[in-house]
């Protein structure tokens, strides 16, 4: 449930950070640093945090919600006393 939660605040922010342009994938291979420093593909790597996001809070929903009651009522409501 808060698996969802955590990536996809990740995914929403970590593109737009400095450690983005920064890693080992996007220093080794430059057309993969190329695609990664694209604000389009940011973009879209955001979108799927947003995705992401809002799976993990729609999971949590009924953790959190209110469960309905299910009082049952003890006699039938008239006087049950004996020899008043």
């Amino acid at each position: 449930m808060a698996f969802f939660v955590e990536v996809g605040l990740l995914l929403m922010v970590l593109p737009w950070s400095g450690f983005w342009e920064r890693n080992y994938f996007a220093q080794a291979w430059p057309a993969i640093g190329a695609l990664a420093t694209n604000n389009f593909a940011r973009g879209a790597i955001s979108g799927l945090g947003l995705v992401n996001l809002v799976a993990g809070f729609a999971e949590l929903v009924p953790v959190f919600a209110g469960r309905p009651r299910h009082d049952v009522p003890i006699g039938d409501g008239a006087d049950t006393q004996v020899g008043s």
